[in-house]
């Protein structure tokens, strides 16, 4: 099913890059002459600082490099300089500095040896002779090493190079008569016991239709893991091959099917693609079966805010909300909408998951987490609404994403989609920050009433929902618990105005895990601080110390509080704390 969208996200489009071709970003070219003598080492790279990025260029797909076949299998007429010009990808740890050379000297061999074979095959090519001759220049090499531009050019780790000869537009790996090489004719041999790519011939499980087959798949490259990762993937002679078939066999695909989906894949993970975010360390592409405005809102209801515009993520919920209520998405909301969730592996491409349905479903359920998580503000923080990029990060250590629990990002991500419950590690890891920093903010407090309201709402229907703002006829003994102890830190605060520390922040763990074992101790340090109040307010918080307690079981405190009642402790507190201050007027 992946496969099938992907494919035909790619016959959708119809600009992307035909059969047997992708757009390569290639920051530096060679220029030569057509003795292939050196003339200029061209930067294509526009912009300033990190926002220099190059021209992309439409050149031969990125050939297969694993194993054994990493230094033979170079790409045509454009690659990186350590298959160009024999100077070391990078530097590797593992490897001493003479192995370095050594490996790009055997891809420089591979290089050249391509560009011979491919310009005696077609001896009237005045560009690809010339690159011949370059390399047949001893001196050559020596003089792109001493360009200005080389220093630029040799700081980007496996920068890719290619060629252009003087006077010409296109760089030679664009050249009409590499096309050949693009969609060759078929093949019906086995060279040295390989497969070649289109020696067999199958029905393919993406289109149905009979043809040569993709023996090895297209490369991705997925940000935060090692370049050459593919979807689709098998070892040479592993436990996974049946019934005698080798490697790609396994899973049919033809030729032209696997070239659709692979290059689909890579324009929805390429640096300008809109149809993506990161999350985490999950790389998340979404399309729809047609162009609609839902897939332009997409990645605003999950992703960072936007640096230039960090109100848009807001005004794009403000939209969905207003698209649901009012009926506007009917004219998209019966179209097929695909989300596809990929992070890093050893050597493949993991899908963290995989959803499909129709636009007005997700939307609609994206709609019902949006009303979730509203919780009452005050005036210090003034966002509408806040992305899962700000959740995430405020149940991670030092509020950085990256430090999110592996897995709990996908996992949350899957449970918006559906509509279903959140998954108990948010609540455990949001429970978690908050007793480390003693902080109940407002995003904590909105994950807290989230899970517990959709928790309650799928399983225990009769069960009261948390309100958005304070709940006077709450009754559950975790969430009193919260608002007393909200109202005895606003009692010390008044009491000893500028203090550094409050009672939450030597108390608050124990008051909302056991809290007959502090509370006691917490209400005769009370009658002090009251005691410095003026009488007007003193009376007033006496009075709402009593509302509190008067709900509380009248055995007493709870000797413990569970994981669920810790959360409406937190949110209890929460609350009472942003009713303390609204003035009267606001309340009514």
């Amino acid at each position: 099913m992946i496969l099938q969208a992907l494919y035909a996200y790619y016959e959708r489009k119809g600009n992307l890059a035909p059969q047997g071709y992708e757009w390569k970003e290639i920051p530096f070219l060679i220029v030569i002459d057509e003795q292939g003598c050196f003339v200029n080492l061209e930067d294509t790279r526009t912009g300033e600082g990190k926002n220099k990025r190059a021209n992309a260029f439409l050149v031969l797909k990125t050939r297969s490099r694993t194993g054994a076949n990493a230094f033979q299998t170079p790409n045509i007429f454009w690659d990186h300089y350590g298959f160009v010009l024999a100077h070391p990808k990078e530097k590797d740890e593992k490897k001493s500095k003479e192995r370095l050379i050594e490996d790009s000297n055997k891809q420089h061999n591979t290089f050249v040896t391509t560009v011979k074979k491919i310009s005696e095959e077609h001896p009237n090519n005045k560009e690809f002779a010339a690159v011949v001759k370059f390399f047949e220049q001893e001196n050559q090499h020596q003089k792109v090493f001493e360009h200005e531009y080389w220093k630029e050019c040799s700081k980007i780790p496996g920068c890719n190079v290619s060629f252009r000869i003087v006077g010409e537009m296109k760089i030679v790996a664009e050249h009409d008569d590499l096309k050949l090489i693009a969609t060759p004719a078929p093949a019906q041999d086995k060279e040295a016991g390989e497969l070649s790519e289109l020696s067999v011939e199958g029905v393919c499980l993406i289109t149905g239709t009979k043809g040569p087959l993709a023996i090895l798949h297209t490369a991705t490259s997925l940000p935060g893991g090692k370049s050459g990762g593919k979807l689709v993937g098998f070892q040479r002679n592993s436990g996974y091959d049946s019934y005698y078939k080798e490697q790609g066999l396994n899973a049919p695909v033809s030729k032209k099917a696997e070239d659709g989906y692979t290059t689909a894949l890579n324009v929805l993970l390429g640096k300008d693609s809109p149809n993506k975010f990161r999350l985490s360390d999950i790389s998340v592409l979404f399309w729809s079966e047609v162009q609609t405005s839902f897939e332009n809102q997409f990645a605003f209801f999950f992703s960072a805010p936007l640096k230039d515009d960090p109100d848009r993520n807001a005004r794009e919920v403000k939209t969905l909300f207003e698209s649901v209520h009012s009926g506007k998405l009917n004219t998209d909301g019966d179209t097929s909408f695909y989300i596809l969730g990929l992070a890093p592996n050893a050597a493949r491409i993991s899908v963290r998951f995989w959803k499909t349905g129709k636009v007005k479903d997700f939307a609609e359920n994206i709609a019902l987490h949006f009303s979730d998580i509203d919780i009452i503000h005050g005036k210090s923080d003034e966002r509408e609404y806040f992305t899962l990029f700000n959740l995430l990060s405020n149940i991670a250590f030092e509020y950085k994403v990256d430090n999110v629990p592996p897995n709990l990002s996908g996992k949350v991500m899957e449970c918006i989609l559906d509509g279903s419950c959140y998954p108990v590690t948010l609540q455990q890891q949001c429970i978690r920050r908050i007793r480390a920093e003693q902080h109940v903010n407002r995003i904590r407090a909105a994950i807290l009433k989230a899970y517990l309201n959709r928790k309650q709402r799928i399983h225990n229907k009769n069960e009261k929902q948390i309100t958005m703002a304070l709940d006077l006829e709450n009754s559950n003994q975790g969430y009193l618990c919260g608002r007393l102890f909200a109202v005895l830190e606003k009692i010390q605060e008044e009491a000893q105005p500028g203090l550094n520390a409050t009672i939450k922040d030597r108390f608050y763990g124990a008051a909302s895990s056991t809290p007959v074992t502090v509370f006691g101790r917490l209400l005769n340090l009370t009658n002090h601080h009251l005691a410095k109040l003026h009488p007007g307010r003193k009376t007033n918080l006496e009075k709402l110390i009593q509302e509190v307690m008067g709900s509380i079981n009248s055995n007493g405190m709870p000797a413990h509080l569970s994981l669920d009642d810790q959360s409406r402790f937190a949110i209890g507190y929460y609350h009472q704390r942003q009713d303390l201050f609204i003035s009267k007027e606001n309340k009514n």
